[in-house]
């Protein structure tokens, strides 16, 4: 994590990272203004708080109260040397708590990462540089060198010299990648968190069977998701971005809809059309992007290969994003490896689509077979000790697709979780069935996933299948366990043998996709330095619903987007016209106003937290239209999940309300009491948000420049890196055709 520390007044400190901001002081007797804790104090508090997270964890997983735990913590300095501190934690556990839970509690506290870091010693390197904000030295690994040549099936190169080049891509383009977390919890299985430090929200995970192979996998996802804008789907660019030469691609092109918004000529083929436009309905309105929001500029789209005759298809960048999500991206050392990985992908997603709403029960793979692969045996095996059965199966469908099935069933909680692995080579394809579903999980993680279901309309519904596709925890059907297969075991092949190239196993796969009646088109990306690409197959590779386009298209954001941001700026006819529209529209209450206007607001704030229901709640305040602020309040307090100090004002709120709509009641009888409940600083934010004297309570004024939006700020910079480099990059080919 990137901690950036800037120097206030007199010995004051500000440490800024993620979402928060940390000062600290130094004590009177220092010389300093005694106003918050001191670096170290915060390290001492750092290590109790830790420990109570896991005793936290630990019981919440038990359904064990901790009202009545109580931690503490002291450190006794040595004398002779002040540097030699012993910390001694002290639990004290109510009566009822059995000897087992305390045991569970006392082991829970052992696991605290903070206590684990100051025991191993971290190690601390101290250097300065010429500018912060360039220094991208990303902390990853070592230079490869002779001796350290890892080949792994299906990489063209070997891992440590795949981990050098990504990261020396990453770093020209200015990009501190930093690891967040590593995870080993049963042996062959790695799998980490790795992220752009100076933007969070730019995160990949990487798996595999060991350190370096799950680094590889972490960079190259990286790498795919800067080629293919992924990190910034369904976000606003800012108006620098939308108004520059292009916005997502140099070879980007953009169509105008005809005058009754018909989809314009040029745009999909009509092999797309018949698949994406089947009764008529789609506008080009549908179309524009939701990044740039240039409605003017009409339906910003991508030049894809057709691979049948190689003819260039244009895509709208919208209807990618709205439907495609990351399904068909990939990275690799050569082209063919990501090409290799991108349809491996792809077969997944669809092959385990099939398998989840049809009910297909898979075969299991014999124990003979599972035994030339003495890796995958033991990780499986060390599952098991945990407690958790583990189901291997065999999700070709009768050979006909290279894709695997690794199943876990939880018997603690009644939960299971299916995960899919695909890639040319059954061993690969079982391993990355492993290697998924323990990715960034711990033993208690499993406790989440949910239990099977004979409710067939539970699996076939489309959510089930995005669930599935983001973190594989959908809902499966009890008939997926039934010992009776539709299918026979098959040990199959698509890699052929060892020494087959990339490019012949790409070939094996688009040839699958041939037999079937697919049509295929490819983008291929080389700008960022490393070869990789997008791969789309209408009609069979998409997460979303066709539907979606019509009815839950992102660029909605266009309609509220302005109107939002300079909510404060708003008269009173303009907010009646944003609350009409916003109840017209049949928005779901619950949407959060991150998703509907794409653009990101710190969360620890109230724009961060605030839904379509509250924003019209504040509206109707603010135009005290007090009898639809009331039914809004109603069903805030009812259902909304917001922090306890957002409830107890919209307590308030309701109170004040009904008093006020009750020709019988004075507001003035009441309010003593009302602000020894609430307190005075929020019956002053109460009533002054009733009477019309306070409008949006919470929510600090923005603008379309996204004043004071840090988080999204960083956001829009990562992205100007990736834009900046593209340009230079057509700059140069332009130069060299002339």
């Amino acid at each position: 994590m990137e901690i950036n520390v800037n120097f206030l007044d007199n010995l004051r400190l500000e440490a800024k990272f993620d979402d928060f901001t940390v000062i600290t002081d130094q004590p009177i007797r220092y010389k300093g203004d005694g106003s918050a804790p001191s670096p170290f104090d915060y390290f001492l508090a750092s290590s109790a708080l830790c420990a109570a997270y896991f005793v936290r964890v630990y019981c919440k997983a038990r359904d064990i109260p901790t009202h009545n735990i109580r931690l503490s913590q002291n450190n006794i300095v040595d004398p002779e040397n002040r540097y030699n501190q012993i910390f001694k934690i002290q639990v004290e556990l109510p009566e009822d708590i059995s000897e087992k839970d305390r045991q569970g509690i006392l082991r829970s506290i052992d696991r605290c990462t903070v206590k684990k870091v100051v025991q191993t010693g971290p190690d601390f390197q101290i250097e300065t540089v010429e500018n912060l904000a360039e220094d991208a030295q990303a902390l990853l690994m070592v230079e490869p060198d002779a001796e350290h040549r890892t080949f792994i099936e299906g990489k063209d190169l070997p891992l440590e010299q795949t981990i050098a080049n990504m990261t020396r891509i990453l770093a020209d383009l200015g990009m501190k990648i930093e690891i967040a977390s590593w995870r080993n919890i049963v042996p062959h299985v790695w799998s980490l968190h790795i992220r752009d430090a100076a933007s969070p929200m730019c995160f990949t995970n990487g798996k595999g069977a060991t350190k370096e192979a799950a680094l590889c996998s972490a960079l190259g996802e990286f790498i795919e998701r800067l080629n293919c804008n992924f990190f910034y789907n369904d976000q606003y660019f800012g108006e620098e971005i939308a108004n520059s030469e292009f916005v997502h691609h140099p070879d980007e092109q953009w169509f105008q809809p005809g005058p009754g918004d018909e989809l314009p000529e040029g745009i999909l083929d009509d092999h797309c059309l018949a698949i994406y436009n089947p009764d008529g309905e789609l506008g080009g309105s549908n179309l524009v992007d939701t990044n740039s929001g240039r409605i003017d500029r009409g339906i910003c789209s991508l030049p894809f290969v057709r691979r049948s005759d190689g003819e260039v298809v244009y895509f709208p960048s919208n209807l990618i994003e709205n439907l495609f999500l990351s399904n068909g991206m990939s990275a690799g050392n050569t082209l063919a490896e990501a090409e290799v990985q991108c349809l491996s992908e792809i077969f997944e997603r669809a092959v385990k689509k099939e398998i989840i709403e049809q009910e297909i029960a898979l075969p299991d793979v014999p124990r003979e077979v599972l035994a030339k692969y003495p890796d995958i045996v033991e990780a499986v095996e060390a599952l098991e000790q945990q407690g958790f059965p583990i189901l291997v199966k065999d999700a070709s469908l009768g050979g006909r697709f290279p894709v695997m099935c690794v199943t876990l069933m939880n018997p603690r909680t009644g939960g299971v979780f299916a995960s899919f692995g695909a890639h040319p080579s059954f061993h690969v394809a079982l391993e990355r069935s492993l290697t998924e579903l323990m990715q960034g999980r711990s033993f208690e993680g499993l406790n989440d996933v949910p239990p099977p279901t004979f409710s067939s309309e539970a699996v076939t519904e489309p959510n089930n299948f995005v669930e599935h596709f983001i973190d594989s925890t959908g809902v499966v059907s009890w008939r997926f366990f039934s010992a009776k297969s539709r299918y026979e075991f098959v040990e199959w092949d698509f890699s052929g043998h060892h020494h087959d190239t990339n490019e012949t196993e790409a070939s094996r796969l688009f040839g699958i996709l041939e037999e079937m009646g697919r049509e295929v088109y490819v983008a291929e990306y080389q700008d960022l330095g490393a070869p990789a690409c997008r791969i789309l197959v209408p009609g069979y590779s998409e997460v979303y619903p066709v539907e979606d386009l019509v009815w839950d298209n992102t660029n909605k954001a266009l309609d509220y987007r302005e109107d939002i941001l300079n909510l404060h700026a708003l008269d009173d006819d303009q907010l009646e016209d944003l609350v009409e529209r916003l109840e017209e529209s049949q928005i779901d209450n619950y949407e959060t106003i991150i998703t509907l206007i794409g653009v990101e607001f710190d969360e620890n704030t109230v724009w961060g937290q605030l839904t379509v229901l509250e924003l019209k709640l504040l509206v109707y305040l603010a135009l005290q239209r007090h009898e639809e602020a009331l039914e809004h309040v109603e069903m805030f307090l009812q259902y909304n999940d917001n922090t306890v100090e957002r409830g107890l004002f919209y307590q308030a709120v309701n109170a004040v309300l009904e008093i006020v709509l009750d020709d019988e009641l004075e507001l003035d009888d009441f309010l003593p009491n009302l602000k020894r409940m609430f307190g005075e600083e929020t019956m002053e934010a109460v009533v002054g948000s009733v009477n019309g004297t306070v409008r949006f309570h919470g929510l600090t004024p923005t603008n379309m420049q996204l004043e004071g939006l840090d988080k999204h700020l960083r956001l829009i910079e990562s992205y100007k890196k990736l834009h900046a480099a593209r340009a230079a990059k057509h700059r140069q080919r332009v130069a060299e055709t002339r």
